[in-house]
C-alpha cells in the first residue's frame, strides 16, 4: 500500500516535508458479518494519511474500530496501522505497541473495581471508604481530605491538589510517592473542583499487594484478572516485553521546531521514553498513572469489553463485575473549562472516564498524553460503537488523534463531516506569547551567583543539587564540575551569551535537567530539558523541550534570610499549567513572602549564607 497523494498544492509552510514513509506493506484486520460496511476503508485510509502529510507528522497512528448490531453481533473489528512506528523507519501496524499515557488509568479503576467486589478481603474496601483506612502513611496536608477522601475522589481528580508532576522520580516507589503526597501544597478546598492528579493512581495502584494475602504486584494483578481474562495478550506494563518481537513504537518529536517560523518543521526524532524502562512484569511507579504498552489489535478487545459491560466478547465471560462501568462512567465532578467547539457539551468527569455528547450522541472516552504519545479511547454505548486512535507524535498527535477520531464518529453516524482539519490548523495557528527579553541593564541577586550553588530540596518533591555552569564556578563539587564539563555536549544549546545559568540533574519522567537562568534581581526562568540521545555520531544528544522562545511561565524567586542563614528557592509555574485548575477560578499563590507565593518550596540542605 502506498500513501495517498496530495492533489492539491500544500500551503508555504507544508512546502518542505520529511520523507513519509510507504512502500512497506501495512498489516490490517477486518472483519465483518451480514451487510455491514467497513469504517477504515480506502476513504479512511486516503484521509489519514493525507493528514499525517499535512501535518508533517514524523509518526503513525494506529486505529481500532468495533461496532455491534442492535441484536448484539459484532459487524465490525478493524484494526488498521498507518505512517512511521520508529526513528528507524519501520512501519506501524496494528500490532506496533504504543504507550498510552492516561488512559492506562481505567486498568488502574477497573483493578481496584475487582479489589471493592472480593468478597475474601477483611476489612472489605468500598467505592466511599476511606482511603487513609487502607494505605499506611497516607496523608494530605489538608485533615479534612485526609479523613474524607475515598477511592472516588482519587479517581475523579477531586482531592483539592494540583497535578504536582514533578515531585515524583524514576527513583521513587509507589510507597514513597505516598509519603511525598503528605508534603505537597494544596491549591483549592477538598472536592471543590476538578484538577488532574498522576500521583493519586499511583497511589491506587499500591492497593493490591496491600490489601491481597498474596502481596501480588499492582501490574501482575492486572495481567492476570483482567489482561488474561480478556485474552489481551501483548498489552504489558513491561518497557522490553512491549518490544519482544521489536514492534514497541518510538515517540517521536520535532528537533529544533521553531512554532514562529515554522510550527510544522524541525528534524524528526525518537524522544527518551516516559515510562519506567526497569520493574519488568511487576512494573513500576508510574503502572498506576500510565504505564500500559498495547496495540490497536488489544484494543479493540478492549473496547468490546467496555460496549458490553465488562463482558469478554470472545468467551463471554463476565470479567469486570457488573454495573462497575456504567458507575465510573457517571459524572462525579465537572471538568474544568468550557468546550472549544459548539458540536461538544460540557465535560463532566467520572473515574478515568470523561462523558461528553457530540453532536448529539453520548461519548465515553479518556485521552493519554505524554511525551511522544497521545492516545484517545472512546465508545460510543447507545450508537453501539468504538473507537481509539494511537499516535506517536508528540507535538500535534493530539489534533492529528482528535481529527481521526471524529471523522470516524461522523462516518459510522452517517452525518455531514465536519472540517476538524482546518479547525485545529485554526487553533494552531495562535501562536503562544513570546518570552519577555531580559533586561538590559539587571539588578543582581541579593546574594552572588557563586552563592547560589547547592543542594535545594522540598519534602514533596526531593533534593535538587543546583550547579554554577556560567559563569565558571571554581568552587564546583566533584558532581557539579562533571555536570558542567558534560552539560553542552548532552544538551546542545543550553548556554545562551551573557545569562549566569545553573542547572541541576534530576531522574524525573518528565525532565532529566532543570535550568535556571538569571532574569532580574532575585527572579529567574526555569526550563526543563530532556537529554536525549540520537544514535548519531555527528550530534550524539538533543535537547528535548528548548521551548525558551515562549513565555512557559515557570520561574523561581531567590528567598534569603541573613539573620537565619536562609538561602531558598520559591518556583512557580510546577503545577501544571491548564491541569491546575486556572480555567475554573483556582488563584495562584499570593502573599507577601516568598514561601506564600511558592508552588513548591526549596530549601537549601546544611548552608547558611557564606559569600565566596
Amino acid at each position: 500500500m502506498r500513501l495517498y497523494s496530495l492533489l492539491t498544492l500544500l500551503p508555504f509552510y507544508l512546502a518542505c516535508t520529511w520523507p513519509v514513509v510507504g512502500g512497506v506493506p501495512q498489516l490490517s484486520s477486518r472483519q465483518f458479518t451480514g451487510n455491514a460496511t467497513s469504517i477504515i476503508d480506502a476513504e479512511t485510509e486516503a484521509f489519514i494519511n493525507k493528514l499525517l502529510v499535512e501535518w508533517n507528522s514524523p509518526g503513525g497512528v494506529a486505529v481500532a474500530f468495533v461496532k455491534k448490531d442492535v441484536n448484539g453481533t459484532w459487524t465490525n473489528i478493524e484494526t488498521k496501522g498507518f505512517g512511521r512506528a520508529t526513528a528507524s523507519g519501520t512501519n506501524v501496524t496494528e500490532n506496533t505497541m504504543f504507550n498510552i499515557g492516561s488512559n492506562s488509568k481505567l486498568f488502574t479503576v477497573l483493578a481496584t473495581s475487582l479489589l471493592i467486589n472480593n468478597e475474601t478481603l477483611s476489612p472489605r474496601l468500598d467505592w466511599n471508604s476511606n482511603i487513609a483506612d487502607f494505605i499506611p502513611d497516607f496523608k494530605f496536608t489538608d485533615p479534612v481530605a485526609t479523613s474524607q477522601a475515598t477511592p472516588l475522589d482519587l479517581m475523579s481528580h477531586r482531592t483539592g491538589y494540583p497535578l504536582h508532576d514533578f515531585s515524583y522520580r524514576y527513583s521513587d516507589s509507589v510507597s514513597s510517592v505516598i509519603k511525598k503526597v503528605g508534603f505537597l501544597r494544596q491549591s483549592t478546598q477538598f472536592r471543590d473542583i476538578w484538577q488532574y492528579n498522576n500521583n493519586m493512581y499511583t497511589t491506587l495502584s499500591s492497593l493490591p499487594p496491600l490489601l491481597l494475602p498474596s502481596q501480588q504486584p499492582f501490574a501482575r494483578y492486572v495481567k492476570e484478572f483482567i489482561l488474561d481474562k480478556l485474552g489481551m495478550n501483548r498489552t504489558t506494563y513491561d518497557y522490553d516485553l512491549a518490544n519482544v518481537d521489536g514492534l514497541r513504537a518510538d515517540g517521536m518529536a520535532r528537533q529544533g521546531i521553531d512554532v514562529y517560523m515554522d510550527p510544522f518543521g524541525g528534524t524528526p526524532r525518537a524522544a527518551q521514553y516516559w515510562t519506567a524502562k526497569t520493574g519488568g512484569e511487576d512494573g513500576s511507579v508510574l503502572s498506576g498513572a500510565g504505564g500500559v504498552i498495547t496495540c490497536a489489535t488489544d484494543l479493540a478487545k478492549w473496547l468490546q469489553m467496555l460496549l458490553l459491560d465488562g463482558v469478554n466478547a470472545q468467551t463471554n465471560e463476565t470479567v469486570i463485575p457488573p454495573g462497575v462501568l456504567k458507575k465510573i462512567a457517571s459524572s462525579i465532578i465537572p471538568q474544568t473549562g468550557a468546550p472549544d467547539w459548539p458540536e461538544y457539551s460540557l465535560y463532566a468527569y467520572g473515574a478515568a472516564q470523561l462523558q461528553i455528547t457530540y453532536r448529539g450522541h453520548l461519548i465515553i472516552e479518556h485521552g493519554g498524553f505524554i511525551r511522544g504519545f497521545n492516545t484517545q479511547i472512546s465508545r460510543l454505548p447507545n450508537d453501539n460503537f468504538g473507537v481509539s486512535v494511537l499516535t506517536n507524535d508528540n507535538e500535534y498527535g493530539k489534533v492529528i488523534g482528535e481529527i481521526i477520531k471524529n471523522h470516524i464518529i461522523d462516518k459510522t453516524l452517517g452525518l455531514e463531516p465536519l472540517d476538524w482539519n482546518s479547525r485545529f490548523k485554526a487553533q494552531k495557528s495562535i501562536l503562544p506569547p513570546k518570552a519577555t527579553p531580559r533586561p538590559e541593564n539587571v539588578t543582581l541577586p541579593s546574594l552572588g551567583f557563586a552563592n547560589l550553588t547547592g543542594t535545594f530540596s522540598n519534602d514533596g518533591y526531593g533534593p535538587i543539587e543546583l550547579c554554577l555552569l556560567a559563569p565558571q564556578d571554581p568552587a564546583a563539587t566533584d558532581s557539579c564540575k562533571t555536570l558542567a564539563a558534560n552539560a553542552t555536549t548532552i544538551l546542545p544549546g543550553l548556554l545562551r551569551p551573557g545569562i549566569p545559568t545553573f542547572i541541576g540533574q534530576v531522574d524525573s519522567p518528565w525532565f532529566s535537567h532543570i535550568v535556571v537562568e538569571h532574569f532580574n534581581a532575585n527572579l529567574f526562568n526555569v526550563s526543563l530539558f530532556i537529554s536525549t540521545p540520537t544514535n548519531d555520531s555527528s550530534l550524539p544528544y538533543w535537547t528535548f523541550n528548548d521551548k525558551r522562545q515562549s513565555d512557559n511561565q515557570m520561574i523561581t524567586e531567590l528567598d534569603v534570610d541573613a539573620t537565619s542563614g536562609l538561602v531558598a528557592l520559591g518556583f512557580a509555574g510546577f503545577w501544571g499549567g491548564l491541569w491546575d485548575g486556572a480555567s475554573a477560578g483556582v488563584p495562584k499563590p499570593v502573599g507577601n513572602s516568598v514561601r506564600e507565593r511558592a508552588e513548591a518550596y526549596f530549601e537549601r540542605v546544611n548552608s547558611s549564607v557564606v559569600v565566596r
